[in-house]
């Protein structure tokens, strides 16, 4: 059996970044998706400054994190970035991650639907979260993508 191992949550927004803690989760980002994903993109796109950013954090070392997005006129509450460290993965922090980022948007933004771009493959562990797909696949950065919904 499979146990996540103990983390603690951090969730804050850019400027209370402190310079090592920054490097750190824009290094993981850029890691798994730039890197590992063979995908040359523009990962600092401008929108961090307006997210808030939860981490799981074991002391000080950078488990998984996530960018928060509020509710906009277009769009309900939405959760991106969803990265594991690479070095921690098999121990079910993905769905740590997920369940922490749910709680602190539901937190926030009671009853509100939350929103995901999922890569398509993920398509069963998001479902799992309670995610419906409401979108046909298309390409993001040439991976196959779908929109997800997840009722509140």
């Amino acid at each position: 059996m499979i146990t996540v191992p103990a983390y603690t949550v951090d969730v804050r927004r850019l400027d209370e970044f402190s310079a090592v803690d920054l490097y750190a989760m824009l290094k993981l980002r850029v890691d798994v998706f730039v890197v590992e994903q063979h995908c040359p993109y523009p990962e600092l796109d401008g929108n961090d400054i307006d997210c808030l950013h939860l981490r799981l954090l074991d002391g000080d070392v950078l488990l998984a994190c996530a960018r928060l997005w509020r509710p906009t006129p277009e769009h309900h509450p939405r959760i991106g970035r969803v990265a594991v460290s690479p070095d921690h993965r098999g121990k079910r922090l993905g769905d740590a991650l997920m369940r922490e980022a749910i709680a602190e948007v539901e937190k926030r933004y009671p009853g509100e639907p939350i929103e995901i771009s999922a890569q398509s493959h993920l398509q069963k562990f998001y479902g799992s979260l309670r995610f419906d797909v409401i979108s046909e696949e298309y390409l993001e950065d040439d991976i196959p993508h779908v929109d997800m919904l997840r009722r509140g």
